[in-house]
């Protein structure tokens, strides 16, 4: 069963279509992520899924609720976490987590909150003011609030914006033991490795749904080949290959230089005639997920020109 399953979903603000026929499903249990360029149209689908906004077109059910008709009971089994952090920053980490408590009607509340402390560890942290707190730890607050009212489903933006990798990770640890105990999860992000740590993914830019799948299958299914070179000029090797038949990305990685293309015969043909002139080796090399998100977003137009 789908926790999330929308058809044609648009949403439009003045004559700008900002999601523009979404169809997505996400499976009950699957960490899923969202991937696309900034302004792409993740945050604004995102508070249509949890009935923050109500789409022009298209339909759905969130957790089997109609995204039109049920929106306050979608709420309630949502947990939605902003890229902003939206917490009281003169108050401490446990009297923030008593107003949420409030909010939900948890009963009893002293209770409810502290079980969620103790849960994401910050107990002993419970009276110090949230905006005196690291970028990691006001991370953990935000996910504490999402969490306490025992969501069916976790709707979250960009949450590890700003912190460092350890703080990172160890998020990543805690999405992944909810997701085994039936919690499903969407999550929006811009990093790679976070993308590759999910069960599927989406594609989404400037409003379209480009791909979705594992990532495997987005990566086989982009069509791309993908040739690094080494030793020699690769400075110059990157000046003769920008603009070669066949060659559509060319980037530097330390001392070897990555290039990716849709055309096969002509990105080869191109590689070992430039390596041949620069004193360069080259070789296939697998296609990564950050080649394939390159590639969607210079084939995308934007939708706010």
């Amino acid at each position: 069963m789908n926790a999330i399953d929308v058809s044609g979903l648009v949403k439009r603000f003045g004559d700008k279509t900002v999601v523009d026929h979404v169809t997505m499903q996400v499976a009950e249990g699957e960490i899923s992520g969202f991937l696309g360029p900034n302004g792409s149209g993740k945050t604004t689908t995102i508070r249509v899924m949890c009935g923050l906004l109500t789409p022009d077109e298209g339909e759905g059910r969130v957790l089997g609720h109609d995204l039109r008709t049920d929106g306050l009971r979608i709420k309630r089994e949502v947990g939605y976490m902003t890229q902003k952090f939206s917490f009281y920053e003169d108050l401490t980490i446990e009297e923030n987590l008593t107003f949420v408590a409030r909010l939900y009607d948890l009963d009893p509340i002293a209770a409810s909150v502290r079980d969620t402390l103790e849960d994401l560890g910050l107990s002993s942290r419970r009276n110090q003011l949230a905006g005196t707190l690291s970028g990691g730890w006001k991370q953990r607050l935000a996910l504490a609030a999402c969490i306490m009212h025992k969501p069916k489903l976790l709707l979250l933006d960009e949450p590890t914006a700003g912190v460092d990798p350890k703080a990172r990770r160890e998020f990543w640890d805690e999405i992944h033991l909810r997701a085994s105990s039936g919690l499903t999860v969407l999550v929006s992000t811009h990093y790679m490795d976070e993308a590759e740590r999910c069960h599927r993914i989406h594609y989404i830019s400037y409003g379209k749904l480009l791909a979705s799948g594992t990532v495997a299958e987005v990566i086989d299914n982009a069509g791309l080949t993908t040739v690094v070179l080494e030793g020699g000029d690769v400075t110059g090797a990157a000046d003769l290959l920008t603009g070669r038949a066949g060659v559509d990305q060319v980037a530097p990685f330390g001392l070897s230089l990555h290039v990716v293309g849709s055309d096969r015969t002509a990105l080869v043909e191109a590689a070992r005639d430039v390596a041949g002139v620069t004193g360069s080796d080259w070789r296939e090399d697998h296609t990564s997920l950050e080649d394939v998100f390159i590639q969607f977003m210079g084939q995308s137009t934007d939708n706010m020109a």
